[in-house]
């Protein structure tokens, strides 16, 4: 190679730009963590309904770090996803010195037992919450089917004026519905949605003039539903048919 002077040239070339590059990319470091590029203020572009301003002024200060050049929004997008209530963050930096946050919260729908929360998009979340929810009691995993499954049972019975108020999946796939006003619903495995909408078609003209509180109704019959008055043995369970 030493016989070879235009190899040399282009060896000796290419260290130089390496040298030169490498010169560029320290100035450009050092340039990225200067004070001039600091970031004054976290703003916060979204609305907030569960997160609070003493939560996001702790992930400030203990996670967010670098300049407006050198802070990587990956990491400060995960830093404000640990907060309980948010499900998605979205970080942007604008000139000079700002870091814009846009927080999606969760919109809790349901207590996943006595642990965790339900969101409408049928996520488990850790989350403390005071107000009140219909529980959904079911195995793991099955948070969205439950979601989905409730909402077409709330529509079904918001044509009777009531609410459901705990949804029970059995880990042998069997749904129970437990109603706002304590009456439980057996749906049992199959055609659920069929036997739901029967009941809400009976119901008008059988339990709603009913003069005795029903705690329990069976509808895993093929032709009705049966239900239990508190109080009466259970041969006396009032057989109702369809038609």
């Amino acid at each position: 190679m030493w016989d070879k002077p235009a190899l040399l040239d282009r060896v000796s070339d290419l260290l130089m730009l390496a040298a030169l590059l490498g010169v560029l990319y320290g100035a450009v470091a050092w340039l990225t963590r200067l004070p001039a590029f600091a970031i004054t203020e976290v703003r916060v572009a979204t609305p907030l309904k569960h997160v609070t301003a003493e939560q996001l002024q702790v992930i400030v200060q203990r996670e967010i770090r670098g300049t407006l050049f050198s802070l990587q929004p990956a990491v400060a997008r995960q830093a404000f996803e640990k907060l309980p209530w948010v499900r998605r963050a979205d970080v942007r930096r604008q000139w000079p010195g700002v870091l814009e946050v846009r927080l999606n919260e969760h919109t809790p729908l349901a207590r996943w037992g006595k642990s965790a929360l339900v969101n409408m998009q049928g996520e488990v979340f850790e989350a403390a919450y005071d107000g009140e929810l219909p529980v959904f009691n079911g195995p793991a995993g099955t948070a969205k089917e439950m979601t989905i499954q409730f909402e077409l049972f709330r529509a079904s019975l918001a044509a009777i004026g009531r609410q459901p108020g705990e949804l029970i999946l059995s880990p042998r796939r069997a749904w129970q519905l437990r109603l706002d006003d304590g009456m439980t619903l057996d749906l049992g495995r199959d055609r659920i949605e069929e036997r739901l909408r029967h009941f809400v078609e009976l119901y008008p003209r059988t339990i709603a003039r009913m003069t005795r509180p029903v705690d329990r109704v069976d509808l895993r019959y093929a032709n009705g539903f049966a239900a239990r008055v508190p109080g009466l043995p259970p041969v006396a369970d009032t057989r109702l048919k369809r038609g």
